[in-house]
Parts: C-alpha cells; structure tokens; sequence
C-alpha cells in the first residue's frame, strides 16, 4: 500500500488543464481542415467522403460534419486543396454551421437560459450506438479517464434513458436502429438534448448514401451539438460539451480567423 501511495505521488497530477491550458497532441494529428480554393489542382484526386462540395454559385466549400480527417482527403482536388490544422475545437450547434466555404466554422453556442440552470452543474446522458464501427465509443470511454476525467465538469454517463437529461449519439443510424433510437429518445424525460458525435451520426460518414443507413440524425429528432470527427478527440467533446453549456465564450475557428499553420499530413 505504502509503494502505490509513493508510486502515485511521484507521478503527479495527470489530468488535463483544459480548459485553461493548451493540448499537446502527436505529430500525426490532424484537426480542422482548411480548403485553399485558389490553388491549382494538379490531378484530380478521388475522395474517400463529401468534405469538398459546391455550393449553388459554384464555389467550393468544405463539409466539416462528413470530414473522415483521412490523409487521402488532404491534398489536390478539382476544387481546391485541403490542409489539415492543429485546431480541435469544431464543435458546433447547426449542422448548416459545419459546412464552409471560407474554412471558418461558429462553434457551439450555450443553451437557452433556462437549460442552462438545470444542467449547467448536473448534466446526465445516455448513450446511443445506432451501428457504429467502435471508434467514437471509445473516445467517450476515455472521457472518464484520469487525463480527461469528464465527472469533473459534472458531466457523467448513465445507463437508463429515463435517468438521462439527453442523448449522445454515435454511429451510422443502420435501419435496423432507427426504431430503437426513437423510443430511447421518447424514453428521455423533458426538457432533453441531443449530441450527435462522429462524421456517421452527422452525415453517415463512409456509408453516406447507402440505402441501409441515413445521412446522418433525422430532423425527427433535434440535435443541439454536433461533434465532428473520424472519431472526434475528446478534447473537442469536452470542448463542444463546455460551449453548449455555457462554459466558454462563443468564437469563431478557422485559418482566417485564428492564423492557423497547417500541420504536416501523412499521405
């Protein structure tokens, strides 16, 4: 007992200073992506997603939501060329918010006032796999982590839905989970949210346009935070979590806005 006592205060405090300080994440890293619509594109290259769109007077834009943040989406395409930043924090309240032209995203807003005093101190949620690869399942895991340690926000995870305040929802909505997402949701007591996380539950994400699942959360059920990513790092959970619940200021991110360098993209 003495040894792990003694173990355990050398190694010292472990967990996370975000959100007052900055996040060192591996070279291989790859954040928001930027699209640089001027640059020449060389060979057309084919991409794994729908991250680069045209928007109706044909100009360029970037899909943040349905972004897998793969290294053969970085690069040259007939649209432009797309970089990947550093920056995680993406998080934002629209889906409509997602998708941009400049590179610039408005990230999550808090909640209405009354939402906030029930769950700015105390907030409970349910998760929901609606067919899911794993990949944003164990990113919530480590959201309990000492490094992370999500309880400390007063956030926690709960087993019922009729225990929860909203839903987290992961995965690509198959056919066979859309019934089983609706009455978890109907089982969730009012007022509830909703968090939809990972570029499947946004926009369906590799499976986009498959007939057995949909292109994301169905207006059906409103979300009030998505949560981009292939899967999204905790820190921009934490990040989106802490915006909605009126815990940081409303910004916004992107390379115009902040000057961000692009990082290196492994190809």
């Amino acid at each position: 007992m003495f040894d792990l006592l003694r173990t355990r205060l050398q190694q010292g405090t472990r967990t996370s200073p975000f959100p007052h300080g900055g996040a060192d994440f591996p070279e291989r890293f790859r954040g928001l992506p930027v699209l640089d619509a001027g640059a020449t594109a060389r060979v057309p290259s084919s991409c794994p997603s729908a991250l680069l769109t045209a928007t109706g007077d044909g100009r360029p834009a970037l899909d943040v939501g349905a972004c897998l943040f793969s290294p053969e989406e970085a690069g040259c395409s007939t649209l432009g060329t797309v970089t990947f930043t550093r920056e995680y924090r993406m998080a934002s309240a629209t889906r409509d918010g997602l998708v941009t032209p400049s590179g610039e995203i408005e990230l999550a807003r808090a909640l209405g006032r009354r939402m906030r005093r029930l769950f700015g101190r105390s907030l409970r949620l349910r998760s929901v796999v609606t067919g899911s690869c794993g990949g944003c399942e164990a990113e919530l895991v480590a959201l309990g982590n000492v490094v992370f340690d999500l309880a400390r926000f007063g956030v926690q995870f709960v087993a019922s839905p009729r225990h929860a305040d909203g839903l987290v929802i992961t995965g690509a909505l198959n056919r066979n989970m859309r019934l089983a997402l609706e009455k978890t949701y109907d089982a969730t007591p009012e007022p509830r949210i909703v968090i939809a996380v990972g570029a499947c539950a946004i926009a369906g994400g590799p499976f986009a346009g498959s007939p057995e699942v949909a292109c994301g959360v169905s207006g059906d059920i409103p979300v009030d935070l998505y949560v981009p990513g292939c899967p999204p790092h905790p820190l921009t959970l934490l990040d989106g979590l802490l915006r909605l619940l009126g815990r940081l200021p409303p910004e916004r991110v992107g390379a115009a806005a902040t000057g961000l360098e692009p990082a290196e993209t492994t190809r």
